[in-house]
């Protein structure tokens, strides 16, 4: 098969709706939007067009600021697509297995599954002989398995893979068994006798993301593109960090937000972190979307992440500094 690889961005962005205190994903082009389209004023003038009332962004300050995130998004650094879907896969716990149905003969059958992955990043289902989706695999082991990073988003990322579960060979089991429990420590029941483990055999990994926005990205990989990514290694920090955050530091957080997007968020929450940066979700003028906030430069450890953190923080309260009354 031949490898195909595309670096389709992914990235989210609403659409504000004045009329409503949330928003909704749009798919936007020069016909049914042109003015998103335009070039954007420069950053300064946009950041300062609340005190000017002779631009059009001041008659309609949700458009300036759905501006202001389209500029940021476009440019925000983040993880080759293949390592970010190769992360996520990883640190994922759930998702959506599709099989051939073998009672009903032609149609699909979904079922929720919890999974874990091997060291190659191939998925490994723990299955019960009783089960239907067991029964349909056995005889047909075509299957997918869809994992959505945000089941309540559905503008960000959702992976299918499409593969063939096989049987783990017994050689392996022990190595299988652990690397499951890792992740779902509280499955006993693996050491049933009616339990097995079956690992999906990827064939093409697809993804897809910025589903009905202006920054649609999809593209798929072969087995080989998918077996070299990497797991990003700071990834696996996300939590703590993330809630140590929010918790402790939600108004630090809103100022480096609010620094190096030029967005005016008046709150913003930690969602996950990695290598390169962390994405947030965030509210301005009773909207709510996501944000990717990049590093200055490429954390390499935990201790790191704190100082790149320390540091942009300092840049966004010099920054305030520099602008308030006082000075």
């Amino acid at each position: 098969m031949k490898c195909v690889t595309s670096s389709l961005p992914y990235r989210f962005i609403p659409r504000f709706t004045p009329s409503s205190s949330c928003f909704v994903g749009v798919k936007i082009n020069k016909h049914n939007y042109p003015s998103l389209l335009s070039p954007l004023k420069s950053q300064t003038r946009i950041a300062s067009s609340n005190q000017s009332a002779s631009t059009a962004a001041d008659v309609n300050p949700q458009l300036n600021v759905f501006q202001l995130i389209q500029a940021h998004q476009e440019k925000a650094a983040r993880l080759p697509p293949v390592d970010e879907i190769r992360t996520l896969l990883n640190y994922s716990l759930r998702g959506v297995l599709s099989t051939f149905s073998l009672k009903y003969e032609g149609y699909p059958s979904g079922s929720m599954v919890d999974f874990a992955c091997d060291a190659d990043g191939s998925p490994i289902l723990a299955v019960s002989s009783l089960a239907v989706h067991t029964k349909d695999l056995l005889a047909s082991p075509q299957c997918s398995l869809l994992v959505s990073k945000d089941p309540e988003d559905r503008t960000d990322l959702v992976i299918v893979v499409h593969g063939d579960a096989l049987p783990v060979a017994e050689t392996e089991k022990e190595a299988i068994r652990s690397a499951y429990l890792a992740r779902h420590p509280e499955a006993f029941w693996v050491d049933f006798g009616d339990f097995q483990f079956l690992r999906i055999e990827p064939k093409v990994v697809r993804y897809v993301s910025g589903v009905a926005t202006a920054l649609l990205g999809s593209g798929e990989f072969c087995k080989e593109e998918f077996r070299t990514a990497k797991v990003d290694p700071i990834y696996q920090f996300s939590k703590p960090i993330t809630s140590h955050m929010n918790k402790d530091h939600a108004d630090e957080t809103k100022l480096i937000v609010q620094h190096f997007t030029s967005v005016p968020v008046e709150f913003a929450d930690m969602l996950d972190i990695d290598s390169l940066g962390f994405n947030v979700k965030a509210g301005c003028q009773d909207n709510i979307f996501k944000l990717r906030i990049p590093f200055t430069r490429h954390a390499t450890d935990r201790k790191d992440v704190k100082t790149l953190i320390v540091e942009m923080l300092q840049a966004a309260r010099s920054q305030a500094q520099a602008h308030s009354p006082a000075a």
